[in-house]
């Protein structure tokens, strides 16, 4: 459910083209219950024992192939955000489904409907190939029963693992494609009321508004589940609910937050006098002439032509010996990724809310249309622009 809270620690599990899957520890307990659950329904299928070999690796199986379909969702998003000038570090799967962690919100509605949509299509994708396996290997009728989870299926235990898997996949494109954000379909809706409306917060608070209905309607029928008798699927639609509700008040209040901002450039608020380091400076030179003078944690560098090459920081830079510090020079030692904490002396004020490195270094650097080192803004600047006047 791209969008939706993710938080704690993580443990990164590996890397896709540079985007790191993370899980959350609340993760492991969907894949105890899932593979839990599993087994007990793999082990009545196959007349045998939850615990016996079979219906055990089954479900292991199909818990694998279940994190495979999150994590190919939220690649979805990942890779058209890439293609569309949004980074992605993280993708963190939780015990309520995945995030693709974006450093900025989408540009226009047409990029914030091809992110939103292009989880679902993937998961599109997933389901339909499932079942096209399924219906040429037992026929459309004994595959009708399987998805339907059906023990009395005439299937065997792949036959019922890939039609397990079909109809989770179908359950996620079903669910997310509802149009609560910030669900997918919740940020296709703010997409196409973007569109119509030509003003991105009419219609956030719009979609946000439909997220807090689904979520009140989430939890009522959480509520009335629960007390039918299933209670953990009663309990974990509310949380969703809770959640969806709290996510969509939280946007509407961001909402309110960026209308101040409005129309404002970055260039508008921005000190236009940065002190930078050139980038050919020894390392001894920079620590005596700007770190111990200004006592400034970073400074950007810049080249001969005044172009920002990123940033050099301080506690880096004084683990180098100093018996080298006299030859090694600043722009060999920038600090990792920072050439991405810039933005466009052109860009809106509102854009620079919730940026990562924001939130890392208190500044990001400003650049003109040629890369040139034009400014910077901080943390300070941007709380001043957002004061009512």
């Amino acid at each position: 459910m791209n969008g939706m809270f993710g938080g704690g620690n993580t443990i990164t599990l590996f890397r896709v083209r540079g985007i790191r899957i993370a899980v959350d520890w609340s993760w492991f307990l969907i894949l105890f219950l899932v593979i839990f659950w599993l087994s007990d329904f793999y082990g009545s299928l196959l007349d045998q024992p939850g615990s016996s070999t079979e219906p055990y690796l089954l479900a292991v199986a199909s818990a694998a192939g279940f994190f495979g379909s999150i994590v190919l969702h939220e690649l979805g998003h990942a890779f058209v955000a890439v293609r569309n000038g949004i980074g992605i570090d993280t993708i963190r799967l939780w015990i309520f489904g995945g995030v693709a962690q974006m450093d900025r919100e989408s540009g226009s509605p047409g990029v914030e409907f091809r992110v939103a949509i292009a989880g679902p299509l993937v998961t599109a994708v997933i389901a339909a190939v499932l079942i096209a396996i399924g219906i040429a290997s037992v026929g459309g009728s004994a595959f009708s029963d399987a998805i339907q989870l059906r023990v009395s299926a005439d299937a065997n235990g792949l036959t019922a693992m890939v039609a397990w898997l079909a109809a989770v996949n179908l359950l996620v494109l079903g669910f997310n494609l509802l149009p609560a954000f910030p669900m997918d379909g919740g940020r296709i809706v703010r997409a196409v009321a973007w569109k119509i409306t030509g003003k991105r917060s009419a219609a956030t608070r719009f979609a946000a508004g439909l997220g807090r209905v689904f979520g009140f309607i989430f939890i009522g029928v959480g509520i009335l589940i629960t007390f039918n008798g299933y209670v953990f699927s009663g309990i974990w639609l509310a949380l969703i609910g809770f959640l969806v509700n709290s996510s969509a008040r939280a946007a509407t209040m961001q909402t309110a937050v960026a209308g101040r901002l409005e129309g404002i450039r970055v260039g508008d608020v921005m000190d236009d006098s940065p002190v930078a380091i050139p980038g050919d400076t020894t390392i001894d030179r920079a620590l005596d002439e700007y770190f111990v003078r200004y006592r400034w944690s970073w400074f950007p560098v810049v080249d001969d032509r005044g172009a920002f090459l990123g940033l050099v920081v301080r506690d880096r830079i004084e683990q180098i010996a100093e018996i080298d510090r006299q030859r090694a020079v600043v722009a060999d030692h920038l600090e990792d990724r920072s050439r991405a904490c810039h933005i466009s002396e052109e860009a809106l004020l509102e854009s620079v809310l919730g940026n990562p490195d924001m939130r890392r270094f208190g500044a990001l650097m400003v650049t003109d249309g040629v890369g040139r080192l034009a400014g910077v803004i901080t943390v300070e600047q941007l709380g001043r622009a957002l004061k009512p006047h």
